[in-house]
């Protein structure tokens, strides 16, 4: 069974100054996650990026990191990609680039 098979939820949970999107996939006890700091009024950090191997090769964090950016785009904030996985999202994706703080 693919990823594409199994519905995909993402969550946002703020953690003290910060926050985590979450990615649970459904019959999979394993989850992803996107984790962002503050840095500044409206700026935010992607400090990392996480997916365990045993959902691993599903888009699942693509998926974080866009789920992000459509907050971004509705929340009015910037996003500092320090996770390198966010780096490389942000340089294939030019129609972010004024998300970029």
């Amino acid at each position: 069974m693919s990823g594409q098979d199994n519905k995909v939820t993402i969550t946002h949970h703020v953690q003290g100054q910060g926050g985590k999107y979450v990615a649970a996939i459904e019959g999979e006890s394993a989850s992803g996650h996107l984790e962002w700091e503050p840095q500044a009024e409206n700026v935010r950090v992607a400090t990392h990026t996480i997916v365990p191997e045993a959902i691993g090769g599903r888009g699942i964090a693509g998926l974080l990191v866009e789920r992000m950016i459509e907050d971004a785009r509705r929340l009015d904030f910037k996003i500092v990609p320090q996770c390198s996985y966010v780096a490389k999202k942000f340089d294939e994706n030019p129609e972010w680039a004024d998300l970029r703080a």
